[in-house]
């Protein structure tokens, strides 16, 4: 057995979907451990496109039983819009092998209009957040007023503490941001309905991953965002509201850091970005928007199109110290076929100095310039190559220098969208 942990090494939209899509059929249990339906999963499994928000990627595969972490937090009405629709194309989704954490937090109207109203008033300082009520609800989570899922299933539970919180957010919502009260009978009978929807589902994720742990199963617990948008390690304040490195996974889905036994780092073969913040590699050019067209850099979560750069092995090599990472999964090569010269930054002049680490300061990374070394690039199609060996010799170059920059090893390099255009090396779960 063994219990393997997939990370997001850049800023996220790294093709994490397709990598826990793939292990799926090795593992018996995927669990989903932090963020929300800000998060999207894009997967293509038999030419049919599939964007998961919130259900692990591994729900596309029979008798594999997915898991939704306490360290999530829910909007009950877009988890139930993603069961109803993967019923709807022929995955079946039953409490049979979708489980939710009853201590999950769940995102309330009152956190999407906060988020909202927050946002619009901050004008051009705007963070860039997608408005899904995410930041608030963690926040009400660490102040101690949040709603879990288990509120869901009593009335009078739920009751007091949305009389608690709308004294509150409505004073917010209607004296410091103008915007209309919400009304406290309309939500409890929502969320009463979506609870009474949802507690088949409902259970002690902690407790039914150690069960699967003592039986010698696999399981592999799937990252949301990337490890440069982690709350207290990522470009704050440009960043999401939980904590995105793998030792989030002990505490967002209830399992011991003995347990662990490796964690893999997904790499995009270049480097994008969503909304604001710093980005040294960045592209601002016919390059930087051929990568966008040719890679479909658009949010599978809000459509926004993705600032693209070239691959920034400084992000790379802090996300293997952060994470302690044991090998890296390479996605979206074949997007950088055709392009003459590749360049991969290698470190930061920063004035005077050279920096081979992600500095704390956002002022200090946004005075940083990337150290390119330059590599060249390959004309030939890499979508149908299977063996690494078969690869183009600066195709082959290319993913050398990523392995020996980094100083550990490739495991899967992906060369496609689909299940079978991928390069498997190392077998995540017996991985020496």
């Amino acid at each position: 057995m063994a219990n393997v942990v997939i990370i997001g090494t850049q800023w996220g939209d790294e093709g994490k979907g397709k990598v826990v899509d793939l292990l799926t059929e090795r593992a018996d249990c995927v669990v989903r451990f932090q963020g929300g339906n800000n998060a999207g999963h894009t997967l293509v499994v038999d030419g049919k496109k599939f964007i998961l928000h919130l259900i692990p990627s591994g729900i596309l595969h029979p008798g594999k039983v997915c898991m939704i972490g306490n360290g999530t937090v829910i909007d009950p009405a877009v988890l139930i819009q993603e069961i109803d629709r993967l019923n709807g194309h022929g995955v079946a989704v039953s409490p049979e092998n979708l489980v939710l954490s009853r201590y999950a937090h769940i995102i309330m109207p009152y956190h999407r209009a906060l988020d909202i109203a927050r946002e619009n008033k901050k004008g051009k300082s705007k963070i860039g957040t997608t408005g899904r009520g995410i930041g608030p609800c963690y926040e009400d989570k660490v102040c101690r007023g949040g709603i879990r899922t288990h509120d869901l299933f009593n009335r009078k539970t739920l009751r007091k503490k949305l009389e608690k919180n709308l004294e509150e957010k409505n004073f917010m919502l209607g004296k410091f941001f103008g915007e209309e009260p919400l009304d406290i009978d309309a939500i409890e009978e929502e969320y009463l309905a979506y609870g009474e929807r949802l507690a088949p589902f409902a259970d002690h994720v902690s407790e039914r991953i150690d069960e699967l742990c003592r039986q010698g199963r696999d399981v592999l617990f799937e990252g949301a965002q990337g490890t440069h948008l982690d709350v207290d390690h990522g470009t704050y304040p440009y960043v999401t509201s939980s904590n995105t490195v793998a030792g989030n996974v002990c505490a967002g889905a209830g399992i011991g850091p003995t347990r662990i036994d490796r964690v893999l780092g997904v790499v995009k073969a270049y480097t994008t970005r969503v909304g604001e913040g710093p980005f040294p590699t960045e592209l601002r050019d016919a390059t930087g928007e051929r990568i966008q067209s040719l890679g479909g850099e658009y949010g599978s979560t809000t459509g926004r199109p993705r600032r693209c750069g070239w691959l920034d092995m400084v992000v790379v090599n802090t996300s293997v110290r952060l994470n302690g990472l044991a090998g890296l999964v390479i996605t979206k090569l074949d997007v950088l076929t055709g392009i003459p010269v590749l360049k991969v930054a290698v470190g930061y002049q920063c004035g005077s100095r050279r920096l081979n680490s992600v500095p704390p300061e956002l002022d200090g990374l946004e005075a940083c310039r990337p150290i390119y070394e330059e590599l060249p690039g390959w004309e030939e199609d890499i979508g149908r190559v299977r063996r690494l060996g078969d690869l183009p010799s600066n195709t082959q170059r290319y993913l050398k220098a990523i392995e020996e920059i980094a100083g550990i090893p490739l495991a899967i390099v992906s060369v496609g969208p689909g299940r079978d255009e991928t390069i498997a090396l190392k077998d995540p779960f017996d991985f020496e």
